[in-house]
């Protein structure tokens, strides 16, 4: 891959509720009832066997509707849309987030009309992860969605993915945190401050499919820093630790990574 660059209430009583256990937080840091399946057997094994029968769903994404505009002048015979898609388990200072949901990314590349390498970002598309012991880090705690906490990677504004061997260029992130008691607002590696990610390549790339071409890596990082919370009001400080930030080292990520790509001729018009 190559270098990209960023073209690119509830009621009274509620929030006097959220506000109070906010306060209590950060001055301690220094439906519809649904039948039992087992008692329809005949159910529960049309269940199973639907689950049974249903097609697993690939490991990547073939979803190529992020795939950024064009620079103009340029050939689109010549210019690859790619999809990436990825998971795998970080570590952001003293928490670990084992199992981390799907990311996708989309950037598109190509050489421009003076023949120079070019790059277009295209979008970063990833659900929360949720951090075990939520706000308190108490075992348990986290059952109540009032103090649960969840990260979200997000892009962090800039990025190079030319890769030189096993060494796959820079991608900066930043991850937002998430809970009731917390402003949306609230990120970890914000502004100016990205987290900056050097992957590194492990094992080798192994051919999962050349029609769709797809191909499948591994990669780790754990040669990057990260910063504290910023934006999260009075539980800044709650938010920083819990997650034992800012951390200069004992960060990680490992992915397992699967690419594939179009030449920008192939893709639906827009």
């Amino acid at each position: 891959m190559r270098s990209t660059t960023d073209t690119r209430r509830s009621t009274v009583r509620r929030g006097a509720v959220g506000l109070a256990l906010a306060a209590a937080l950060a001055a301690t840091v220094t439906g519809t009832a649904s039948a039992d399946p087992a008692a329809d057997p005949a159910a529960l094994s049309a269940a199973s066997s639907a689950a049974t029968d249903a097609p697993a769903p690939p490991p990547y994404s073939s979803d190529f509707s992020d795939c950024p505009a064009l620079p103009a002048g340029v050939d689109a015979t010549l210019w690859k849309c790619e999809v990436l898609t990825a998971t795998g388990s970080l570590t952001l200072g003293s928490r670990t987030i084992p199992e981390l949901a799907p990311m996708t990314l989309t950037h598109a590349e190509g050489p421009l009309p003076d023949g120079a390498d070019g790059q277009v970002w295209g979008a970063l598309r990833s659900a929360p992860d949720r951090v075990p012991g939520g706000l308190t880090g108490i075992p348990g705690a986290d059952r109540d969605p009032l103090l649960r906490l969840s990260l979200r990677p997000e892009y962090g504004g800039r990025s190079d993915f030319f890769s030189v061997g096993d060494r796959l260029g820079l991608f900066t992130l930043r991850f937002r945190a998430l809970s009731p008691l917390l402003p949306h607002g609230c990120v970890i590696g914000g502004g100016d401050t990205p987290v900056e990610l050097r992957l590194v390549r492990s094992g080798g790339s192994r051919v999962v499919s050349q029609d769709p071409p797809v191909i499948a890596f591994d990669a780790y990082g754990t040669a990057f820093t990260v910063p504290g919370a910023t934006g999260c009001g009075p539980l800044d400080r709650l938010v920083d630790n819990r997650l034992g930030l800012p951390a200069a080292t004992g960060n990680a990520m490992r992915l397992s990574a699967y690419y594939t790509f179009r030449t920008y001729d192939q893709l639906p018009p827009r």
